[in-house]
This record gives C-alpha cells, structure tokens and sequence, in this order.
C-alpha cells in the first residue's frame, strides 16, 4: 500500500495566531457538554446532602421560625398603620363635614334672623341685628378655615365665601330700604335668600356629601384584625411544629428559646389582637352612634330653620305665601322625621324632637291668625321674643338641637381618636413581639447547633 508523503509543517509566519488543540472531552480540565447543568445539579446534591444531616436540619427550622415571627410583626405593625390612619382620617372628615353643616347652620340661622327682624319695619331690633352679625361673621371666619384644612374642599368653600359678600350685600340693601319704608325692601331680601338657597346651600350640600363619602371610605378602611391573628397562627403552628420536631430529634423536652418565643407570640399575639379588634368595634359603635346623631341633629336643625326664614317670608309676601308654607310644612316634617328615627335607634333622646313638635305647634298660631285675616296680630305673635311665644319655643329647640350636635360631634372626635391610639399601640406591639420572637427563636437553635461543633 503506498502512502502519499506529506511536508513536514514549518514554523507558522510571523503575526498568525494559531489556535492551541482541543482538550479531549472528558480530560482533566476540559469542560463537559452542560458544565452549568452538572454545577447546580452538585448543588442541589449538597444541599439534599446538609438536609439529611440533623445542622442542616437545624438550619432550615431556625429558618422558618425567624421568618414566621417576622412575618407576624410586618403584619401587625402594618395593620395596627392602617387602622390607625384611618381612624385618624375618619376623625378629620368627620370634624371637616360637622363644620361644613354648622356654616351650613349659620347661614340658614342668619337668613332667618334677617327675615324675621324685616317683619318688625324700620329699624330691627337691637338684639336681632347683633345675632345676624354674629352668625354672619362666624360663617365667614369658619369658610376660611374650613377652606385651609382640606384641600379637596377649598375651590366650592370658596365660592360660598364669594356668594356670601353679594348675599350680604343685598341684605343690607333691603334693611336700608326697609329703615325708609320702601316696599323695594321686599324685593332685596327675596334676591339674597335666593342666592342663599339656590347657589350657597346646594353647594355645600356637595361639600357635606363629599365629605361624607370620604368619612365612609374612612371607615371601612379600618380592618378587622382577623387577618394579623391568622399571621400570629402561622408564626404559632411554626414555633410548636418546631418544639416537637426539636425534642423527638435531641430527645429535650424543652428549648427554652423556643419556649419564650412562643410564650411572646402568644401573649402579645392575643393582646394585639383584641386591641385592633376593640378598635374595630369602637368604630363602628361610633359610626351608628355618636357621629349618626350628630349629623341627623344638625340636618334636623338645618332644616328647622329653612323653615323659620319661610315663616316669616309667608307673613312678608302678605296673602301670596301659600309656596313658602307648603316648603315650611316639608322642612319641618323631614327634620321630625330626621329626630324621630334618631331617637328610635337610641342615639338621641328625643328632647329636640319634643322641642320641635312644640315650636311647630306655636307655628300653628301664627298660621290661623293669617287665615282669619288678622295680619297684624300674626306679625305681631311671629315677632315676640315673650316666654311661651313661637320665636322662645324656637329657641328651646335650637338650644336642644345645637347642644346635641356639641356633644355628639365631641364624643365622635374623642372616641376616634381614642381608638387611633389603641391601633398604633397593637400595631407597635406586635412588631416589637415579632422582633422578639424571631430573636428568641435564632438563639434557641444555635444553642442547639453549638452541639454538633
């Protein structure tokens, strides 16, 4: 057989890099087919290989442990947060909507104060005059501040607060007017409760609404604490899970870090929880309590004097006021209605009822000597300030229905902000007992794996 001869290589030429031969797959240092593969599969043969071992074991126990008691403390820390910024919010919507219906309340009350002093001609009486201003004034100073403490209300307070100088405006125009004897007079004072009830009140009726439906958002963001106690199980079931594997595995009865973990866990757990959920149950007591008395005494007290400024705008049309009684009849029907249910669901006590039933009653007066054609007697009763005349059994009322609103509106704040502080305070102390738990759990084990060094 002959072979074709072949030339010796020479030496390569300068500059040409020749490439170095191929390890043989397999030899010592070449890398095989799936080197990445066969490293994490070695891994994970270690790790399965520590696992069957009782450190490994050990590790993997502390492990869980730490975790689930931190796991608790996120959890109550952060519902404890949540809990209490919404009552705080809940407080603060609350507050914001109680001062939006008492300027409300205000305006209302001053446009009945500037009504009734109108009936009187001429000059209005002394006590009337200063009662407008001050109402007038503390609306205005209220709008400010209202206006300051929530953004989300500042453009429509705003616009209140305009309407309120051309209301006044006019007001002051009607008086000049009446002062002099001039019918004109009427005719002012009809312009400016117009703007009052067709621009003011509608828009902050959309205040107190909007208010109200962040005030409702508020409360349902307040969370039952059924969830962190579910957390505190978890982290529970670990720690004994633990206790048991650890005494079958080293044949001790007890670790006593272990021991105080759980002992933490359980104690502040359950006292945590009890915390969050008193909150919870504080809230909604004060939601159908005191806050849903203060707003059905404040409508109720809204409404009544619409239909004060009607009374005497019935009188002040003089036989062409059958519209404004009719609107005073269903004023103050709803404000009964408002009472009345409030009463019957115990969170008031049906003295501003009563006191309203009694005013309306006084009302009925004034109404039969108009019909009977006696205007001046009926002018004369709506304007009397005399004990058991209606404008007395209106004050009584107002009285009743403002100190309602006081009260019920300061037990809304305190009560909420009570249950604020109780929330913060379970929510600090369920992180502080996770911290604690997680700490007693790591040193329990080690002292454990000490043993096997």
């Amino acid at each position: 057989m002959t072979t074709t001869p072949v030339r010796p290589a020479g030496p390569p030429a300068p500059g040409v890099v020749v490439p170095a031969p191929a390890a043989p797959v397999g030899a010592p240092g070449a890398p095989g087919p799936s080197g990445d593969g066969s490293a994490r599969v070695a891994r994970v043969a270690r790790a399965r290989g520590a696992l069957r071992r009782t450190p490994g074991r050990l590790r993997l126990v502390m492990a869980l442990c730490v975790l689930a008691s931190v796991v608790l403390g996120a959890l109550g820390f952060q519902a404890g947060a949540v809990q209490s910024r919404a009552l705080d919010a809940a407080a603060e919507d609350a507050a914001q909507l109680v001062g939006v219906q008492e300027v409300r309340n205000a305006l209302v009350a001053a446009d009945a104060t500037a009504t009734g002093a109108f009936l009187v001609g001429g000059l209005e009486p002394a006590e009337q005059r200063a009662r407008y201003d001050e109402l007038v004034d503390g609306a205005a100073s209220d709008l400010a501040t209202l206006s300051g403490n929530n953004e989300a209300d500042a453009e429509l307070l705003g616009e209140v607060a305009a309407d309120l100088t051309t209301y006044t405006g006019l007001v002051e125009q009607a008086r000049a007017a009446n002062r002099q004897g001039f019918p004109v007079g009427s005719a002012y004072l009809d312009q400016a409760s117009t703007i009052l009830r067709e621009e003011m009140l509608p828009t902050l009726d959309e205040v107190v609404l909007d208010d109200a439906d962040r005030v409702a958002a508020d409360f349902s963001g307040v969370r039952n604490a059924l969830w962190v106690l579910a957390g505190g199980l978890l982290a529970l079931a670990a720690l004994v899970l633990s206790q048991v594997w650890l005494a079958r595995r080293t044949h001790r009865v007890l670790n006593v870090g272990l021991a105080a973990a759980t002992a933490v866990v359980v104690v502040v757990g359950v006292v945590g929880t009890v915390l969050l959920s008193q909150a919870s149950a504080r809230a909604h007591d004060v939601r159908t309590g005191s806050y849903a008395a203060t707003l059905a005494a404040s409508q109720a007290y809204a409404l009544a004097n619409d239909a004060k400024s009607m009374e005497a705008f019935t009188l002040i049309k003089r036989g062409s006021g059958q519209a404004y009684e009719e609107e005073f009849v269903a004023a103050t029907d709803d404000a009964a209605q408002r009472l009345d249910d409030a009463a019957a669901d115990g969170v008031l006590d049906g003295s501003s009822a009563q006191a309203l039933d009694a005013w309306v009653a006084r009302h009925a007066e004034i109404r039969a000597l108009d019909d009977e054609g006696d205007w001046e007697g009926a002018v004369a009763l709506a304007t009397s300030i005399d004990e058991g005349s209606p404008n007395a059994a209106f004050e009584e009322f107002s009285a009743s229905a403002r100190d309602d609103i006081e009260t019920n509106a300061a037990a809304t704040r305190d009560d909420l902000a009570s249950a604020g502080t109780r929330s913060a305070v379970a929510g600090w102390l369920l992180l502080a007992a996770g911290a604690a738990a997680a700490l007693l759990s790591w040193r329990g084990v080690t002292a454990r794996l000490e043993e096997y060094r």
